[in-house]
């Protein structure tokens, strides 16, 4: 049987929407005719963060609350006016991204089931430079937004101090992103080495609430994830909608308003009209290009001073005069694993829920030592597999006297990533999925 169609005018343009009643967000009854909708009411400003930029396809074919994954390769059959590009990866491999210029093609991905947008940070026509610095601040479990706001601060000041422009955006979940174009003439390496210099300067000039440490054990506060800025990572651009329950929306907003704002104030419901009232917060930023000399300066600095990289993301080549990738519980003494910090493993889980919840029933059979951990002591990984992203959850029990620590028990779920890369018949697919 044939799917249902509806056809939408955009500027002249016929969009096509298959399945338009398929409901994307349960919780609010919203369906992909809504999810298209938005996307067309904000395309200007949604098209100022992708366009001309090679494209991950992340898509929920099912909404939001079924499994999402992941799509490097353009589908095999597209319209004409859909463009691509041939990206190299890290792995060697090669595919063929899609490349978003207008309004049409945006809508063409979004009925793919692509609810939030990730362009790579580097436009079609020089795939090996960047041209936007990515300043992406995570805060550990508990803490308050206001903290990020006082971290975003003072990343905006530093960017400043080295002539460069920051713009913010609320990143949608429970971080704020920082954008700064910069001129297409670093390599990935060095625009990665600028924000570990950024992310290093913040941490020194506000220690009690910033941090660079890569390791989620040795994090507090407001984490800057200079790693999102190693090539083949991608991050959701402004205006995209979240996979979250209220559909939030990762919003551009002025430095001056961003002290006041409310991130749960953004969503597919509510942006068009603000975008309409008030415009894109973002308009003016391809008139800041700027340049990353002065941090890369920084940088050597540093390293004469020693301290030098800091550790990349799993599956990268070993960099030159990288720390050793290891997390400090993991690390080895004299032939033996010594841990240096008193790590469990709670579960493993394709899906987050199912990991929170055995964290929960493992505070229940543990209440006393519960009731000691820190709102940082409890560390929820995303971990990326092959074309998905499952859970793992472990605690730090360095607030917990040593003869109260439980043991370490098999993680329930205990997920393997491996599972990623079998099918029943032992093999992956690999065919590309058409649109739902």
């Amino acid at each position: 049987m044939a799917s249902k169609r509806e056809v939408l005018t955009w500027e002249g343009q016929e969009i096509v929407v298959t399945n338009p009643d398929k409901v994307f967000f349960p919780d609010l009854g919203l369906a992909k005719r809504e999810l298209v909708s938005y996307y067309l009411a904000v395309s200007d400003g949604a098209l100022r963060g992708v366009s001309g930029r090679p494209m991950m396809l992340k898509r929920f074919p099912d909404g939001v609350a079924k499994e999402a994954f992941y799509q490097k390769r353009a589908p095999e059959h597209r319209p004409d006016f859909i463009e691509t590009v041939t990206l190299a990866f890290p792995s060697g491999r090669t595919a063929d991204e899609i490349v978003v210029r207008d309004a049409r093609a945006l809508a063409w991905i979004v009925n793919l089931g692509c609810v939030d947008l990730n362009p790579h940070p580097v436009r079609a026509a020089d795939l090996e430079h960047p041209d936007e610095l990515r300043i992406d601040l995570d805060p550990v479990p508990g803490v308050e937004f206001s903290q990020i706001i006082e971290v975003a601060q003072v990343a905006r000041h530093v960017l400043e101090d080295f002539g460069l422009t920051g713009w913010p955006k609320t990143s949608g979940s429970r971080g704020i992103h920082i954008y700064v174009r910069i001129a297409p003439k670093w390599t990935f390496d060095e625009v990665r080495r600028a924000a570990l210099t950024v992310a290093r300067e913040v941490e020194r000039r506000a220690p009690t609430v910033a941090t660079s440490k890569w390791w989620k054990e040795e994090r507090h506060g407001v984490f800057l994830d200079y790693n999102q800025n190693a090539k083949d990572r991608t991050t959701a651009s402004a205006y995209s909608v979240r996979p979250t329950p209220d559909a939030r929306v990762s919003m551009p907003i002025s430095w001056d308003d961003l002290s006041a704002c409310n991130p749960a104030d953004f969503t597919l419901r509510t942006v068009p009209a603000l975008f309409k009232a008030h415009g894109d917060a973002h308009a003016r930023i391809d008139d800041t290009c700027g340049s990353l000399d002065r941090l890369l300066e920084l940088a050597a600095q540093h390293e004469r001073d020693g301290l030098g990289d800091a550790p990349w993301p799993p599956h990268f080549a070993k960099a030159d005069r990288e720390p050793t990738r290891a997390a400090p519980s993991r690390l080895r003494g004299q032939g033996k694993r010594t841990p240096k910090l008193p790590l469990l493993v709670i579960g493993q889980a394709k899906k987050k829920e199912d990991a929170l919840a055995r964290l929960e029933r493992w505070k229940a059979r543990y209440p006393n030592v519960a009731a000691m951990l820190a709102p940082d002591d409890i560390l929820v990984d995303a971990m990326r597999g092959r074309y998905s992203i499952w859970t793992r959850i472990r605690v730090n029990l360095k607030n917990v006297p040593e003869a109260e620590r439980p043991p370490q028990e098999t993680p329930d779920p205990d997920y393997s990533m491996a599972d990623e890369w079998r099918s029943p018949s032992g093999r992956k697919s690999t065919k590309a999925r058409t649109p739902e």
